[in-house]
């Protein structure tokens, strides 16, 4: 499942950081798959970048079996694959590449069946990375951010992944839409709520992923919400979210 939306700051990283975390917290087998250059989900996570010797990046280009790459158990039941500055080359150099869009697919496709979840954290652009994300995914997961525009973006990336769909990755949907950073003592949120919910239907999660300092600290710590603070409205947002994928199935 890629995580994505090509514009930056809707979190993207804090959902892949605490929806993984809570999903393994519920008995799941989760890999986190970091494929954004600057590497949030990574040090979320209490990854020190500087001391990875192998990354995402010499998985796509330099052929290291994803296996040797793998931090596992960085939290009880998450597995992750981590992103260094490295990968910010990574788009210019698979240019040249045979088979470009599927080296992500290729390397992660071994690992299907050995966990109940797979999310990829995508970069916040539409280009060769993200398209490898699209091409290896089955599903995608949508944060929009309860703000002014919205849904600007998101119709750019509703192109893609059609042109995707189409040519690529014919198995391609979206599973759900996540909205973030709510605050409902606006009426803005609750109307970019409503709009989104008007669009999307019920592809929507019922779970709203409320603005709170606490989200946002607990990335400095290295910890997912639900260590950092288990019993605050974040952590008891993505647990509510988990709960959600888990029934969709």
């Amino acid at each position: 499942m890629a995580i994505i939306n090509q514009k930056g700051g809707v979190g993207k990283s804090t959902t892949a950081i605490n929806l993984s975390a809570a999903l393994g917290e519920m008995d799941k087998q989760v890999l986190l798959v970091d494929l954004d250059p600057q590497g949030n989900s990574s040090s979320g996570l209490g990854v020190e970048k500087s001391q990875v010797q192998n990354c995402i990046y010499d998985v796509l280009l330099n052929d290291v079996p994803v296996e040797e790459v793998i931090i596992p158990d960085v939290c009880e039941g998450l597995d992750l694959v981590p992103a260094t500055i490295n990968l910010a080359g990574a788009e210019v150099e698979l240019v040249s590449e045979m088979a470009r869009e599927n080296r992500l697919k290729d390397a992660i496709g071994t690992l299907r069946g050995k966990y109940d979840y797979i999310f990829i954290d995508c970069p916040p652009s539409l280009g060769l990375l993200t398209v490898n994300a699209l091409v290896a995914a089955d599903k995608l997961l949508i944060p929009i951010q309860c703000e002014f525009y919205a849904l600007e973006g998101v119709t750019k990336l509703l192109d893609s992944m059609k042109r995707v769909k189409t040519r690529l990755n014919p198995t391609l949907d979206i599973y759900g839409v996540l909205m973030t950073m709510y605050d409902g003592r606006t009426t803005l949120s609750r109307q970019v709520v409503e709009e989104v919910r008007s669009y999307f239907g019920r592809l929507v999660f019922e779970t709203l992923i409320p603005r709170t300092v606490k989200l946002s600290e607990a990335p400095s710590f290295g910890q997912p919400i639900t260590l950092y603070d288990p019993s605050g409205k974040g952590a008891q947002s993505y647990m509510s979210l988990a709960k959600e994928v888990i029934a969709r199935g």
